[in-house]
């Protein structure tokens, strides 16, 4: 299995049983910029391969799994990387993907693309040799919302100079209230917006291995 963009490798440990190899460019530090939402600290560890995403140096069918999992958002180029994919996967291998669907800015500066839609992978996964054998979407519109007002009290302190007031923080559990409420009601809201989505798709026996 290639864990592609592997950053700190946080799959290895669920992999034992399995030939794992990982995968990153390794050029991401948090000290480089303070900007948008960045870790306290960062260590990609022994990688296995070192390069860039669109370009691994490894053999055609090299791998029976690719897993990537919050990445593509990073790469100035992502349909290179779902090329890329399809040349190293054999036929009938198995892609994992996981992307926002929206997110704020966040390890700069390799943050290319706030997010990708369900429609992104359906047209350009078909393009590149894949069957979806299963797309799903990752929380609803209203816990979406949830999670970006449990930020407004760090986002107002660092951008605004000011405090959240207590009257205004009880507004906000009022609306966090509200909003889980009506995400034990959603019926559907993941359209409009989510999380993200997690994708599984199969390379088809008969796929060329060198799309353009």
């Amino acid at each position: 299995m290639l864990d592609a963009g592997a950053g700190e490798q946080r799959y290895k440990q669920y992999c034992d049983h399995l030939d794992y190899v990982s995968q990153d460019f390794a050029e991401y530090n948090p000290q480089d910029v303070a900007v948008g939402l960045q870790p306290d600290r960062w260590d990609h560890g022994q990688l296995d391969i070192i390069s860039d995403i669109t370009s691994i140096p490894e053999k055609d069918a090299s791998f029976d799994v690719i897993l990537c999992s919050e990445v593509l958002e990073h790469v100035p180029d992502p349909l290179a990387a779902l090329r890329e994919f399809s040349r190293l996967l054999r036929p009938e291998g198995r892609l994992l993907l996981t992307a926002p669907f929206v997110s704020m800015t966040h390890f700069a500066p390799y943050h290319f693309c706030t997010g990708l839609s369900r429609y992104f992978y359906e047209l350009h996964l078909k393009n590149y040799g894949f069957k979806i054998d299963e797309l799903s979407c990752n929380g609803n519109f209203f816990d979406l919302l949830a999670q970006e007002l449990r930020r407004v009290g760090t986002v107002a302190h660092q951008f605004a100079g000011s405090k959240v007031r207590y009257f205004e923080k009880q507004a906000i559990k009022m609306v966090l209230g509200m909003l889980r409420r009506l995400s034990t009601h959603d019926q559907g809201s993941y359209e409009l917006a989510c999380f993200g989505l997690q994708v599984e798709a199969t390379l088809c026996p008969t796929s060329p291995q060198d799309i353009s």
